[in-house]
């Protein structure tokens, strides 16, 4: 299976060497080369230092899709309104939107994982957990049992979610924060690097600290 990869940056790069260690494992995924509306447009056939830093061929932007050979697509953006867009329209056009999975991750065999979602390398995912579509489950998290994550969350690097917690769409969970059982994170909120989560979070705000306190008292706009 070819895999086109959506965006040449740093998340990108993550999950092309993604796509390269589950090939290496067996797994039946080939990562076809980068597109990335931010190419630099030049008829030189010399890797560009963006091809050069992303360790793969950037094909051309996102419309130079439909005319690449591939079986299905990542949009591997990082944030969370651009991933959900992209993704959105691509698969209201009929793409593919794989699952990456990195060969390292642990996932029990009851977990549900929608299309497009991101498992990076050292995730954890227990039982009865439930994934919805383009979520971003960065290095070395992990999801204790019955949690649910939205579509087009990112839980970023050594996040620890405890049980039975509900992570709204769109919701972006800081470096190393922690999530305590039984908590719900609203749709489009911000928790902070390293904040412990002890209580609820509301839709659409930034929750910093320990315990985690609410940063702004407006509500930030999630666009849809």
């Amino acid at each position: 299976m070819r895999v086109l990869v959506i965006g040449a940056g740093g998340h990108g790069q993550v999950v092309a060497d993604l796509l390269r260690a589950a090939t290496r494992a067996g797994d039946p995924l080939e990562f076809a080369g980068y597109l990335d509306d931010r190419i630099e447009q030049n008829d030189d056939p010399s890797p560009s230092p963006r091809e050069l830093r992303a360790g793969g061929p950037v094909l051309g932007p996102i419309s130079a899709l439909w005319t690449i050979p591939h079986d299905g697509v990542v949009v591997a953006i990082g944030d969370n309104d651009a991933r959900a867009r992209i993704a959105e329209r691509l698969r209201a056009a009929g793409e593919r939107l794989a699952i990456a999975r990195h060969p390292t991750a642990i996932l029990s065999d009851r977990v549900c994982i929608g299309d497009g979602t991101m498992v990076c390398a050292g995730v954890i995912v227990c039982v009865g957990t439930s994934l919805g579509r383009g979520v971003i489950l960065n290095t070395g998290c992990t999801v204790d049992h019955d949690s649910r994550i939205g579509d087009y969350a990112h839980v970023a690097p050594g996040v620890r979610i405890g049980g039975d917690v509900s992570i709204g769409e769109r919701a972006f969970i800081g470096i190393g924060a922690v999530i305590l059982p039984r908590v719900t994170i609203g749709r489009g909120a911000i928790v902070g690097a390293g904040a412990v989560v002890t209580r609820d979070v509301p839709p659409a705000v930034t929750v910093v600290g320990v315990p985690a306190r609410v940063l702004n008292t407006a509500a930030r706009g999630v666009t849809h």
